[in-house]
């Protein structure tokens, strides 16, 4: 069924049922959803070149990545774009994925918003002081960040997880277990969010009184590699961890190769809390999930992120779009009580 027929069907103009399928606000909610139901009926689906005819728009979203970042060697940015695509494809829009030198940024957001190649665009990993937010603002191209940049005070849309308190309360527990002496392997502290989960840490150790030790505190790319030589390292000192607070199940996994060959058992010699994200190829579920975890899905954030971005685009005069996303702790068998 194309447009003119559905239209016909309905004794609507085209104009009408595109406008509608598209969420113009002109629009009243009674004909749209009329509209939606029929397209749904008679598995209709718009031509894309038609939309972009009728409407003006693109019917593109923009995701721009430095090319010497890991972000899109990650697993979590594989699910922030399954979940992300899954959004755009029910509303008809297309993902325009680029790659781009750091430095060659800018241009690269001034030419697709000169051209009109995309309707909007999603910055990921946002980095302290972020240049990107100010920048797609002065261009007024409608953008979402996933995260925040705490150090931008300006009203921005974006989406992000509670990382301060979700570390804050994974630290508490260990506390509440009998640990004092907890080893952060954290992510890269350019990035918005290591910081935030780092001070959440921190608070919580000093709530307690027991203050931070610098020397087991760690930052860098979330891989096996990095969480391996940060474990080795902290088992090395004199003064060793009983506990570890993660920033991913990736790196979780060289952290828990580190204890291994420390010849330390998990969850009774040593314990181990991650954040988990929820990543499909990296499961830590069943009835007692393999580690102790804050939880929180990535997945679910890039198809929120991707609606967030498409409602602004439909209507781009609404107030800035925000959500803070729960990260709630789960109770593993990575981790007990101190040992004695």
């Amino acid at each position: 069924m194309n447009l003119k027929q559905l239209s016909d069907q309905l004794g609507l103009s085209q104009t009408t049922v595109s406008r509608a399928l598209n969420n113009y606000p002109e629009v009243n909610e009674h004909t749209r959803q009329r509209v939606k139901l029929a397209a749904r009926e008679y598995n209709y689906h718009p031509n894309t070149r038609a939309t972009r005819l009728a409407t003006g728009r693109a019917m593109t979203v923009g995701h721009v990545i430095p090319m010497n970042s890991t972000e899109v060697f990650n697993p979590i940015f594989g699910e922030f774009i399954a979940g992300a695509s899954q959004a755009y494809s029910r509303r008809g829009y297309e993902l325009l994925l680029t790659m781009a030198d750091e430095d060659m940024e800018e241009s690269i957001y001034r030419g697709i918003a000169s051209k009109g190649s995309v309707d909007g665009v999603i910055i990921h990993a946002p980095r302290v002081n972020d240049s990107r937010i100010k920048l797609l603002q002065q261009l007024q191209l409608p953008f979402v960040v996933h995260g925040r940049d705490h150090s931008n005070t300006s009203d921005y849309s974006w989406i992000d997880m509670n990382n301060r308190r979700a570390f804050y309360q994974a630290t508490k527990l260990l506390i509440d277990l009998g640990h004092k002496n907890i080893c952060l392997v954290n992510g890269s502290e350019t990035l918005n969010f290591a910081r935030r989960r780092r001070q959440g840490y921190v608070d919580a150790l000093c709530d307690d009184q027991t203050g931070a030790n610098p020397d087991l505190m760690y930052s860098g790319d979330l891989n096996e590699a990095n969480g391996y030589s940060a474990a080795a390292t902290a088992l090395g000192q004199s003064d060793a961890p009983t506990a570890f607070l993660v920033s991913s199940y990736v790196g979780a996994l060289g952290v828990r190769r580190a204890i291994h060959e420390a010849g330390l058992e998990i969850g009774s010699d040593i314990s181990v809390i991650i954040h988990d994200d929820e990543l499909s190829y990296f499961q830590n579920d069943g009835d007692i999930p393999q580690f102790t975890a804050t939880r929180s899905s990535v997945r679910d954030a890039g198809e929120r992120a991707a609606g967030m971005l498409l409602d602004i685009i439909d209507d781009p005069n609404q107030a800035p779009l925000t959500e803070l996303l729960d990260a709630p702790l789960t109770i593993g068998s990575s981790t007990g009580p101190l040992k004695k």
